[in-house]
């Protein structure tokens, strides 16, 4: 999950009195009404993506004859069942020509008790939101053009706050990018690692290398594919810069004095055991009765499970 929007740059745990609340952007296997409904107490904002064939419920206007969910349906697939809406805005862009948002006020899913809502107690809740079909003229790749649905975990939606929206989904899929880049590229999950120090630190090296490739940018050549399009110098993108980033690095100095040369040690010889186990941490699990859990006899360190036969 990013955080993101102009609105939205103060983390969770430096949130003071007073900041405006923190923009949440999950990936759309999430469940952004679920989400609301776990950070209500928190000054979290949940915008998520919903399915094209999503049904919703309308605000209940008179709760003594409505069905207790709601008043009637909003079908993503039926204009029909839409009404008007609350807000549209028009924005002109770059890439995708018009965008039009449109957006319904006070929409709320119908839940069930079953998955994250199996054992929950009391009746269902209610959380409304604020559902909103963004649409645009065309798309860079000259592809299908569908339009996205999104929910807002907020009710009250200004023409201002609808753009915000829609736009910091679109600026999710930048972060995404970085994250396969951090993965795939330079690594960030390879390490097994079993120190929360370690792993912090790990990170930070990774990070610094994405600020070099950032940096190496005008240094370095487009060795792009035969199916890349080219770029500008200053365009170019991380994983591009990566593959000539040697050439530079051989002309660039270092304060460190050149390494000198040595073998490997022999090592734990062949066939010995392990003396040194790595540490293991307790994760904390606790059963639906509120007890601790704890691993069975034949699962501990040590003990194989009998055979019966």
């Amino acid at each position: 999950m990013a955080a993101l929007g102009n609105r939205s740059h103060v983390a969770v745990g430096q949130w003071r009195l007073g900041d405006p609340d923190v923009l949440v952007v999950p990936d759309a296997g999430y469940d952004a009404p679920r989400i609301a409904h776990l950070l209500a107490d928190m000054p979290v904002e949940v915008l998520g993506r919903l399915r094209s064939d999503r049904v919703m419920r309308k605000l209940v206007q008179v709760p003594w004859i409505c069905p207790p969910q709601g008043g009637g349906e909003f079908v993503f697939g039926r204009p029909e069942t839409w009404g008007e809406a609350t807000v549209v805005t028009l924005t002109d862009t770059d890439r995708y020509g018009t965008a039009t948002a449109t957006a319904w006020d006070r929409l709320h899913p119908r839940l069930t008790r079953r998955a994250a809502w199996g054992n929950h107690e009391g009746p269902l809740p209610i959380i409304e939101g604020t559902v909103i079909r963004l649409a645009v003229a065309k798309l860079p790749s000259a592809g299908v053009n569908r339009p996205v649905w999104l929910w807002w975990s907020r009710t009250g939606a200004e023409p201002e706050d609808v753009d915000r929206c829609w736009q910091a989904f679109l600026r999710r899929f930048g972060v995404e990018h970085t994250f396969r880049l951090h993965k795939q590229t330079l690594g960030w999950t390879r390490p097994r690692l079993r120190d929360s120090d370690a792993a912090d630190r790990s990170t930070w090296l990774v990070l610094a290398a994405h600020a070099q490739l950032r940096l190496a940018r005008p240094l370095t050549r487009d060795l792009r594919r035969p199916w890349e399009r080219p770029a500008e110098p200053n365009g170019l993108t991380p994983a591009r810069v990566r593959r000539g980033f040697r050439n530079p690095r051989a002309k660039t100095g270092t304060p460190a004095s050149a390494p000198r040369p040595t073998r490997p040690g022999p090592g734990r010889p062949a066939g010995s055991e392990n003396r040194q186990l790595a540490a293991r941490f307790d994760v904390g699990r606790v059963l639906d009765t509120g007890e601790s859990y704890t691993r069975p006899a034949h699962h501990k360190v040590g003990t194989k499970p009998r055979r019966t036969r």
